[in-house]
């Protein structure tokens, strides 16, 4: 097992143990709605929007050239966020050891 994916599987517990105290005490919308109550809180959910869009265009431009599918990780994204990248860096380090494809 690489370093590599030692660390994003420590990441993905550790953000999951997160996530979910924080959908324990508030709920999905408890999350959500502090956002809508300033703008300094709604630039940070714009600015989170803007990278997971970003993430997502990555993911699908990436699993193209490698070969995957990225569309259940895009799914995953628009539904529980960060997880659908870090969910994808393991598939593809599992499945390929992170290889840059021949044509690149």
């Amino acid at each position: 097992m690489s370093l590599r994916l030692v660390a994003l599987l420590l990441v993905i517990a550790l953000f999951g143990v997160l996530s979910a105290s924080a959908l324990m005490d508030v709920g999905y919308w408890g999350i959500i709605a502090p956002h809508f109550q300033a703008w300094g809180a709604g630039q940070v959910f714009a600015d989170l929007v803007i990278l997971a869009v970003l993430a997502c265009i990555w993911m699908v431009a990436d699993a193209r050239e490698r070969g995957l599918n990225a569309w259940p990780f895009v799914a995953i994204t628009l539904v529980a966020g960060s997880f659908g990248p870090l969910f994808y860096l393991v598939m593809r380090e599992v499945r390929l050891g992170a290889r840059k494809p021949a044509s690149a």
